[in-house]
Formats: structure tokens, C-alpha cells, sequence
């Protein structure tokens, strides 16, 4: 990434001095030490202060986990589940039953592909309806037998193709969003690297909302934003300032409840340590909500998406 540059140019040399000390079989050790403590250095100091614009590359980083890698990490005897049982199943859309920590919850995500042959089949996370129906039948699943829902959000958006909009596009994201409002067991929800317009929200109505901290959340793209408000794609990075679209900025305005802390360097360094911090976080907040009434379940989360966008008139 463009601001990652100096980092870069110190992590060749770290790599070079580690091949001339195992070549030349001489110790430098101290030289790797200082360089390393630098490199975190610059680490901790360009991830501190990143724009809105550079928070997007980071939720776009191709080395970024992904719904099946966290499956992978904290997710034990997991089944993948396949189809609407309308029309096919849609890649892009993953799900299923599995434990965590012993816990049996129904685990769905948007799935993006590591290269171009896989990101194809997966449609670069943007699901087609089936996708979202696909969704809702395994919400309805953990419903019936009163099992959480955990959703891992990562979509530029919704596929915005002819098939998609002729099987109902808009009609699947809308059910998605009156089921989830109404489901009636626990819904836990993270956005992981882009949260994208209605194909995010539509796994997003929950009753606790987490970002990664490098994760973006917004109604629409910074480049489709900067393509309708200044007829220039090319002013996407002044878009994504605007549109407020950070965890820092969105637990402000009470869009999210709380931000879950990457590794320095972001979470494509360390998928590991990424996937221990989401545990932590998701069987903190479902003992929170556990014990709550299916009554009050549905009330505070009716409310939680009510007061949003609240305005104060002064006087």
C-alpha cells in the first residue's frame, strides 16, 4: 500500500540481513533487532494515524482473513450448509453450524476469493440473491433451534448485475433486513473488512454491531459516492473522508457498539491473533445477551436501530 512504503524498504533490508547472516554464517542478530524494533515503530506510528481513505485499502488487503479463515481459527466441527432451497447456492455467501469454545452457534459470511480463478466463483464477495436467502434459511435454522447467530460482513455491496436485480435483488436484502429485526434467538454481527450498502446490512441487523478496527461500514463505496456527488471517480479518497465510514468515526454516531483491536500492522500480519481477539469478543458479548428474554431481545434491538440517526434541535 501506497503509505506503507518506508515500512517496506525496511523490511528488505531486515530480509537481506538475515540471508547474509545465515550465508555468511556471521551473527548480526543486534542489526536485525534494531531494525525490527523500527519496523514496529513505523508500524504503530502509520497505523495510528491512517486516513479514511487508507482504512479502505486496509479493508481491502487481498492477505486479509476472511469468513473461512476465522471459521478455520475458532470455529470447531463446523458443517457448511449449501443453497436456498429456491434456486442454487451462492459461493459468495458462506454458512453453517459449528462450536466455539464449546458453544454451538449458525456461522454465516461473505466469502472473497484469494486470486482470480477463486474470485470468480466466490464473485468477489458481492452475493446474488440466493445468497441472501441462502442466509436468512440458516438464520431461520439457528431460530428453530435456538442457536446464535454470529455474521462476519465483507462486501464491497451487493452483485449489481441483470440476474441479480430479475431474481429479486432488492426483495431478498429487504427480507433479510424485516427477518433479522424479528429473529427470534441472539444475532451477533462484525464487519471484518468492508461493510458495503445494503449487501452488508443485510447480514448486519443484530443485537451487538462490531468493526475490526481497520474494517470500513458505509451506504455506499467511495468510489460510487465520488462518481454521483463529483461526477469523478477519481475523488474517492475525498469521498471516503466525507462519508464518515471508520469504526472510530461510526461508534460515535452509535452505528457499531464497540471495535475490535487488530494486530499492529493490521490483520493481514497476523491471522491468528485477528481470529483470537473476534473469539473473545463474540462470547464476551453473547454472555451479555444470553439470558435476555426473547421479549427483550427483540425490544433493545428494535430500539438499538430506532435511535440511530437521532437529531438534536437547539433551541
Amino acid at each position: 500500500m501506497e503509505f506503507e512504503k518506508k515500512l517496506k524498504d525496511i523490511e528488505i533490508k531486515i530480509d537481506e540481513l538475515k540471508e547474509f547472516s545465515k550465508e555468511k554464517e556471521i551473527d548480526l542478530s543486534a542489526e536485525i533487532e534494531k531494525l525490527e524494533a523500527e519496523k514496529e515503530m513505523i508500524l504503530s506510528e502509520t497505523y495510528k494515524n491512517l486516513s479514511s481513505w487508507e482504512k479502505v485499502s486496509v479493508a481491502r488487503h487481498p492477505k486479509r482473513p476472511y469468513t473461512l479463515d476465522y471459521i478455520g481459527h475458532i470455529v470447531e466441527d463446523f458443517e457448511e450448509l449449501h443453497g436456498d432451497r429456491l434456486f442454487k447456492d451462492d459461493p459468495a455467501i458462506v454458512g453453517g453450524i459449528g462450536k466455539i469454545d464449546g458453544k454451538r452457534f449458525v456461522i454465516i459470511g461473505h466469502q472473497k476469493g484469494r486470486d482470480m480463478e477463486s474470485n470468480i466463483y466466490r464473485n468477489f464477495g458481492m452475493a446474488n440473491p440466493e445468497g441472501y436467502r441462502k442466509a436468512l434459511r440458516l438464520m431461520k435454522l439457528a431460530e428453530r433451534f435456538k442457536l446464535p447467530v454470529l455474521t462476519l460482513i465483507d462486501t464491497a455491496g451487493a452483485y449489481p448485475g441483470i440476474d441479480a436485480e430479475k431474481h429479486g435483488q432488492g426483495e431478498a436484502i429487504a427480507r433479510n433486513l424485516m427477518e433479522m429485526a424479528g429473529l427470534s434467538t441472539q444475532i451477533i454481527a462484525i464487519v471484518i473488512g468492508e461493510g458495503g450498502s445494503g449487501g452488508a446490512l443485510a447480514l448486519g441487523v443484530a443485537d451487538r454491531v462490531f468493526m475490526l478496527e481497520n474494517s470500513v461500514y458505509s451506504v455506499i463505496s467511495p468510489e460510487g459516492c465520488a462518481a454521483i456527488l463529483y461526477k469523478d471517480a477519481s475523488k474517492a479518497s475525498q469521498a471516503a473522508n466525507n462519508l464518515k465510514i471508520s469504526a472510530n468515526q461510526l461508534i460515535k454516531l452509535g452505528v457499531v457498539d464497540d471495535i475490535i483491536e487488530e494486530p499492529l500492522g493490521g490483520a493481514h500480519r497476523d491471522h491468528e491473533a485477528m481470529a483470537k481477539n473476534i473469539k473473545i469478543k463474540v462470547l464476551e458479548a453473547y454472555a451479555e445477551i444470553k439470558d435476555l428474554s426473547i421479549v427483550e431481545l427483540k425490544d433493545n434491538r428494535y430500539e438499538k436501530f430506532r435511535k440511530m440517526g437521532e437529531v438534536n434541535q437547539g433551541v
